[in-house]
């Protein structure tokens, strides 16, 4: 009976190695002892030796596949062949979740919506935009200093104290004088925190969050603008939402600039922030200089050759830096009571890190 059952177990277990070899010939990963995960190893520095060794495996295999592809790429060169495709990293621009409100090249309804909407006006060159700058009640040194190099940044505006005026008042005020658009700095604990655009005579009016806030004096090797009309450079506004906030953006500066001043103004948006910066730049080449030998004739002694080299852009920064965010994009002119909203931000809405607004 003995002999039996060992006889049964054995031819079990045969079966078992049997089975488990063919799993490894279909399946040559799961060669590999199944790790276990540091999260399920209660004793800390188990737990820490377990991670540390997983990092090192995966540093290893990533250096392992990079030595293949350099490899791959110098035996094409050698060959004269193609170069391999490089993989593209991922990030979380290109991972974004798909928005239908994105705009494309051939979308007729957008163009149409342009010729119509509120800045077209300004964007068409038929009159230029006079800004009107003021800040809130209770504003800070810090506030007017900011305010003072907006001046210096936008061309044909115009500060005005705040006093006790309340901003409807201000918004009628502005419509008279034919402002085309109103600019509040809101401080708060004496930083300036946030930004109110609006637009003249309809609206819309856009509410910013203002941060990372960085004055000319602040910044190390800064340049002087000059009164020059500067460049525009508006990027990555892909959505309807971003569209129109761009629009607005353009709106405050004229559209004919003079590339003779070389100054240009930024407004990047990557991951619903928008960075402002402010430059102005410089094409030089470098002169390569070579000695000829002497020669017998007098004339040609010791004569120097200049050689143009490449071309390259120098930039210096102007100041101010700063970055946004949209808060709030409100139809019409300021309201808080009966004003009816385009978009409003709210915490809801922030579901994951791969989906943008603008």
């Amino acid at each position: 009976m003995r002999e039996m059952k060992m006889g049964g177990k054995r031819k079990r277990d045969e079966g078992e190695s049997a089975a488990a070899e063919e799993e490894r010939e279909v399946n040559p990963s799961s060669n590999k002892k199944s790790q276990v995960l540091p999260s399920t190893i209660k004793n800390k520095d188990k737990r820490a030796a377990v991670h540390s060794k997983i990092k090192h495996e995966k540093k290893l295999a990533k250096r392992k596949k990079q030595k293949d592809r350099e490899a791959k790429e110098k035996k094409a060169m050698d060959l004269g062949e193609e170069l391999p495709p490089r993989p593209v990293p991922h990030t979380i621009e290109n991972q974004r979740v798909p928005d239908e409100t994105i705009c494309r090249p051939d979308d007729e309804e957008l163009f149409a919506g342009n010729d119509a909407d509120e800045f077209s006006g300004i964007l068409k060159r038929e009159f230029t935009p006079k800004i009107l700058i003021t800040t809130c009640r209770y504003n800070s040194t810090r506030g007017p200093a900011f305010i003072s190099e907006l001046l210096t940044v936008i061309p044909n505006a115009h500060y005005f104290k705040r006093g006790t005026y309340d901003l409807k008042k201000i918004v009628k005020y502005a419509n008279k004088k034919e402002f085309t658009s109103i600019m509040v700095v809101h401080t708060n604990r004496r930083e300036p925190d946030a930004l109110l655009i609006i637009g003249l005579p309809n609206g819309p009016t856009a509410h910013f969050k203002l941060s990372s806030l960085v004055l000319r004096k602040d910044i190390k090797n800064h340049g002087n603008p000059t009164r020059h009309m500067p460049e525009l450079v508006m990027t990555n506004f892909t959505t309807r939402l971003g569209h129109r906030v761009g629009r607005m953006i353009q709106s405050l500066f004229p559209q004919d600039p003079n590339f003779r001043g070389r100054r240009v103004v930024t407004f990047h948006n990557q991951r619903d922030f928008i960075f402002f910066r402010h430059h102005r730049y410089i094409f030089d080449q470098k002169e390569i200089k070579s000695l000829e030998r002497k020669s017998k004739n007098k004339e040609d002694k010791e004569k120097k050759e200049k050689k143009l080299g490449k071309v390259f852009t120098r930039l210096q920064e102007c100041g101010p830096r700063f970055t946004l965010k949209l808060v709030s994009l409100q139809h019409g002119t300021f309201d808080t009571k009966g004003g009816e909203f385009e978009w409003v931000h709210k915490p809801e809405m922030d579901t994951s890190r791969r989906r943008f607004f603008l």
